[in-house]
């Protein structure tokens, strides 16, 4: 090659290199004239969407295609700034700038804080969820809060803003209103491919929480899969509870999954599933000792709308080992449709019962009755702890509610065995109903007042023959007139319980069978908890289903225990304190007395007034239950007419009621508390015992019924 040939070439070269020079400083020139077109056009996009003033600093490539902006401030029209962040680095596709359609991916946020408040009045931070207004007709708001358009718009508000790709370093939120605070720190937060990982630690109303985040979300198919789990092997408790319901609840991991949601209509629904590990419940109300559940989830279809919410059939529930197939509705009538009134005890239609209508469906899989005793939560069967069996145990409930018919509630609650038995006692042995054991009495309290043999080794034992069978029909009619027939419980009287309880808003009456009311003295302890009224409902189905204990000798303990009045426990005492008699030479007006004080012996003195004699609503309860044990056939027509209505008090109980004379303390006027359990006798009914699980077939009666005088 001659020189003149190597000097065009270089020439050429020289030439080449001048024009991609050139190219690239005018490819770079415009490369940023068209970033800072592309940041202006953001901010008019966002300014538009929302009512909000956008502030970008300086923006510069760091390289070919990463761009990083200096100073960004998200400021709410006439509020205080919700989001600030001292750079963003991002990802920026080249042909997607000079396209005019910029596209930023691989988000890198540093040293951001958003700050969120909210006072009485307003707050800078609704409107990412808050849809603008439309020009068509107002909403109906009669017809109550549309759960399902409001969780459809926070959804597709946290969904539609969730990043493809992003890095959180030193992430501040805080949170600020009249009722509660709260502050996450979060040194990084990852969201790579839809893979989210993180850390995070949360203050909220002063609980905190040090906290690990795994899960993947997939935004464009509003589907979520998430892991929320304690760090250090510590615990999550969950804020607010503790301070608004004085509620603890904490676990070790939360899973959460979304599938996707369905909008059609203004119903939103949603499939997905949700499960911890060692969770933990404490509420007074509820239990007295930490609620343990140690595997426990759900998979869940649900439908939200207008004022209502549906778990629709598909749904499963775990409990440890235990598996429950629930199907549950919850609805609020439009305000006009709501009825109120003595029909139902509801007084204004604005009321929270107003219009409601519930009702639910839950079905077990059999089970296994040692995985059933394993799966019992702990914390709320203490007595019945380490059990085993054999054979299988099945539940189901169906119960409905319409406050608008309150006295069409239905109950239907059932646990049904098949070839079951107990093989092994838990902490208390059942089974001691059948012998001579150690009873101590305690005060609502939770303090000891007495204890006492339930035997023949006790001098004040009374066996069930040698007590006067006007006492014990007595008793057995005010208490439990189905006490023989049924196997612990009687729905319809509880039934029919639950209405009056809902009409008065109050607990105007109880439930309680003799078998429970045996149950709760024996085994059970004073607190007044939902756990323990559980704990008895399931005793009292072990013992009558498995006949554990005649129903004569459960009589029996029965009347040996009951408080009668101050420290007066059992029939004897009971027969001596009142009347200086023994147990069975106790005539009707006598039993009658007896059988009225058991629901509050402490008040005995109060069935008399200034000048001896019975209160009208004593006299009431007298003539009430003599005329039911006539139509039973426990006495005669002659012992009714014959009766007195009122008693002389001929023992030490005597100079109790000589001081009461002059107190001024009024009378229970209620009458329903004396009236008896199943009011289906009041009613007129037969003789048939309630229908369902919990009634004896007629070739399996335990015992006869107390025969009359």
């Amino acid at each position: 090659m001659n020189s003149a040939v190597k000097k065009k070439i270089g020439i050429g070269l020289g030439i080449l290199v001048t024009l991609l020079a050139v190219a690239l400083g005018v490819f770079l020139l415009k490369r940023q004239q068209l970033l800072n077109y592309a940041l202006v056009q953001v901010k008019a996009k966002v300014e538009r969407k929302y009512p909000v003033q956008l502030t970008l600093g300086p923006a510069r490539f760091t390289d070919l295609n990463s761009v990083r902006i200096d100073g960004v401030a998200l400021v709410p029209t006439g509020h205080d700034t919700l989001l600030r962040a001292s750079s963003i680095d991002a990802s920026l596709s080249v042909r997607s700038l000079f396209a005019g359609r910029p596209v930023f991916s691989n988000l890198q946020i540093d040293n951001a804080r958003l700050t969120a408040r909210k006072t009485a009045a307003t707050d800078n931070f609704s409107f990412l969820y808050r849809k603008k207004k439309r020009t068509t007709a107002a909403r109906d708001t009669a017809k109550g809060t549309n759960y399902g358009v409001l969780l459809n718009q926070l959804l597709e508000a946290g969904f539609d803003n969730v990043p493809g790709e992003a890095a959180f370093k030193n992430f501040l939120v805080t949170y600020d209103s009249p009722r509660h605070q709260a502050q996450i720190t979060m040194p990084s937060l990852t969201i790579e491919d839809g893979d989210i990982k993180g850390q995070l630690t949360a203050v909220i109303d002063s609980v905190t929480n040090r906290l690990g985040i795994t899960g993947h979300v997939e935004a464009g198919d509003y589907e979520l899969a998430a892991q929320v789990y304690g760090l250090n092997r510590q615990p999550v408790t969950l804020p607010y509870l503790q301070r608004r319901l004085n509620t603890r609840v904490q676990f070790d991991t939360m899973r959460v999954s979304l599938d996707g949601k369905d909008f059609d209509d203004e119903q939103l629904t949603l499939r997905g599933s949700a499960s911890a590990t060692n969770f933990v419940l404490n509420q007074p109300k509820l239990a007295a000792r930490d609620i343990v559940v140690p595997h426990g989830g759900i998979n869940f279809i649900t439908t939200l709308g207008q004022a209502s919410m549906v778990l629709e059939k598909g749904t499963k529930v775990r409990l440890n080992r235990i598996e429950f197939y629930p199907t549950f509705s919850i609805r609020k009538l439009p305000v006009p449709q709501r009825v109120i009134g003595k029909a139902n005890g509801v007084k204004k239609r604005s009321d929270f019962l107003a219009g409601l209508q519930v009702s639910a469906d839950i079905e077990s899989a059999e089970t296994p009755a040692n995985d059933f005793f394993a799966s019992l939560p702990g914390g709320m069967f203490e007595a019945l702890e380490g059990m085993q069996g054999e054979g299988t145990l099945k539940y189901s409930l169906h119960t409905s509610l319409d406050m608008n018919q309150v006295d069409s509630l239905k109950f239907d609650s059932s646990l049904r065995g098949k070839n079951f038995r107990i093989t092994h006692f838990g902490q208390e042995n059942l089974n001691k109903l059948n012998e001579e054991f150690a009873y101590t009495a305690y005060n609502d309290k939770g303090d000891s007042i007495k204890t006492f043999l339930v035997g023949s080794d006790n001098k004040d034992f009374v066996p069930y023959d040698q007590v006067s069978n006007y006492l014990k029909s007595a008793i057995q009619t005010a208490e439990d007139p189905r006490f023989f027939t049924h196997k612990g419980f009687m729905e319809k009287a509880f039934v029919k319980s639950a209405i009056q309880n809902l009409k008065e808003h109050r607990f105007a009456r109880g439930g309680s069978t003799i078998s429970m009311q045996l149950v709760k003295n024996v085994f059970l302890t004073r607190q007044k908890t939902v756990a323990r009224k559980v704990e008895e409902m399931l005793i009292v189905w072990l013992i009558e289903n498995t006949r554990l204990v005649s129903k004569e000798r459960m009589f029996e303990v029965y009347l040996n225990i009951i408080e009668w009045g101050p420290k007066i426990y059992g029939v004897k005492d009971a027969a001596r304190f009142y009347f200086a008699k023994q147990p069975d030479d106790l005539n009707l007006s006598e039993s009658l007395y007896l059988a009225s004080i058991i629901p509050k012996p402490k008040f005995y003195r109060y069935s008399f007034d200034s000048y001896g004699n019975l209160r009208g609503s004593t006299r009431y309860f007298y003539r009430l239950i003599a005329d039911i044990m006539v139509e039973r056939g426990m006495i005669t027509q002659a012992d009714r007419e014959n009766m007195a209505l009122g008693v002389a008090l001929n023992g030490p109980a005597r100079k109790y009621i000589v001081t009461a004379r002059d107190t001024t303390r009024p009378a229970a006027a209620d009458s329903s508390q004396f009236e008896p359990l199943n009011l289906i006798d009041l009613l007129g009914g037969g003789q048939a015992p309630d229908a369902g699980v919990n009634s004896n077939t007629p070739d399996e009666q335990p015992a006869p019924p107390p025969q009359k005088p």
